[in-house]
């Protein structure tokens, strides 16, 4: 079939929209009509080509919600009608790491993912008769998209899908991060640096959980003022003070809790310098530039505090985000809020722009 999407053609330069050709779906996999899908700074990231795992040409875009259309051999998860969720971090719910309960990076399809490709190695995107890459396996800044059934969410059929596809990255990250990979404990002191996608998610979360003290570092006002909206109990402008009034709040001891949204390396360190000596833990969402590297003093180690990274926040897809979905249905969780734009695919070069200049949460497409 033919599809409108927006094709990553040379790293550094806007993407083009224009038709490509879409296999029918093969066995295990579901072919989903695209109805929403949010425009992520991971995406962009790789547009830049600072990722140095990009590749190029490439369909773009990977936080998509959508209605299945047709399904392949074998599929029993999903059906024709189903409202779904796409994931770039699938789960199996059989492989080693499904089956722990400790990860949510299932085996059965990330190495693939890595390479662009589908499970068993080949693409159902082309152009011209020449195969294309998908993007982390989704490939959603398009009007449909393959997807292994394995990557899919089924969700209430009710809920907005223009909500719901903030939870296929941004939104799931940080909220997950602070409901189930760091766990926090209620009555709690939690620290934020960053007011974006992730970074509100993580307060959202930490509200959730019971926080007495969320305190929010962004260099906006703006975003800082939303922060409060979802539970922020204190918020700074970023300097190079922040530790220091981490510390003043605290009598000195750091915050029980930390969460780094930014993807810089230097507040990457604050964030751990930040957590609390003895027990103090920091989750690290954010995603660094090429060649970056983080410095940890050791002597931070040694007293106590504890690092972590979060991939997708910790969350098992199929299994939380249908979980998510119901909490937003059941007026728990505010996705709508984070919405600030919404448009055609056709203005995806204009999404990456109003996200550089840092105008609003997120942008949703519909194809």
């Amino acid at each position: 079939m033919k599809i409108r999407a927006a094709v990553l053609e040379e790293f550094a330069k806007p993407l083009v929209v224009q038709e490509v050709d879409l296999a029918p779906p093969k066995a295990g996999e579901a072919l989903v009509r695209i109805t929403s899908c949010g425009v992520c700074h991971t995406d962009l990231y790789t547009a830049s080509g600072v990722d140095p795992s990009g590749y190029a040409p490439t369909v773009l875009g990977h936080e998509g919600a959508g209605v299945v259309e047709a399904v392949g051999e074998g599929v029993t998860s999903v059906a024709v009608g189903d409202h779904v969720v796409t994931l770039f971090s699938p789960e199996c719910g059989q492989c080693a790491h499904c089956t722990s309960g400790k990860t949510n990076i299932c085996t059965a399809i990330r190495a693939e993912q890595g390479q662009g490709h589908l499970p068993d190695g080949t693409t159902r995107l082309s152009r011209n008769g020449v195969p294309m890459k998908h993007f982390m396996g989704t490939s959603t800044f398009a009007e449909a998209a393959i997807m292994p059934e394995i990557a899919l969410a089924k969700i209430h059929p009710e809920a907005s899908l223009d909500a719901a596809c903030l939870l296929a990255c941004g939104a799931t990250t940080g909220i997950a991060a602070a409901l189930w990979k760091a766990e926090v404990e209620a009555g709690t002191t939690c620290v934020v640096f960053g007011a974006g996608m992730v970074g509100l998610g993580a307060v959202v979360g930490a509200k959730l959980r019971g926080a007495e003290r969320i305190v929010v570092f962004d260099r906006s006002a703006e975003r800082l003022e939303l922060a409060k909206k979802y539970g922020a109990t204190h918020t700074f402008v970023a300097d190079e003070n922040n530790v220091q009034r981490v510390l003043d709040l605290t009598d000195g001891m750091g915050a029980d809790y930390t969460f780094e949204a930014t993807g810089l390396v230097g507040v990457m360190g604050e964030a751990v310098e930040a957590a609390r000596m003895g027990w103090g833990l920091c989750t690290i969402l954010g995603v660094a530039g090429k060649g970056e590297t983080l410095d940890i003093v050791p002597r931070l180690l040694i007293t106590g505090r504890r690092v972590q990274g979060g991939s997708f926040g910790g969350a098992k897809g199929r299994t939380h985000v249908p979980q998510l979905v119901d909490m937003y249905m059941a007026g728990k969780i505010d996705l709508d809020s984070f919405i600030s734009h919404r448009m055609p695919l056709e203005d995806v070069n204009r999404a990456f722009e109003l996200m550089e200049k840092k105008d609003g949460i997120r942008t949703v497409l519909n194809p």
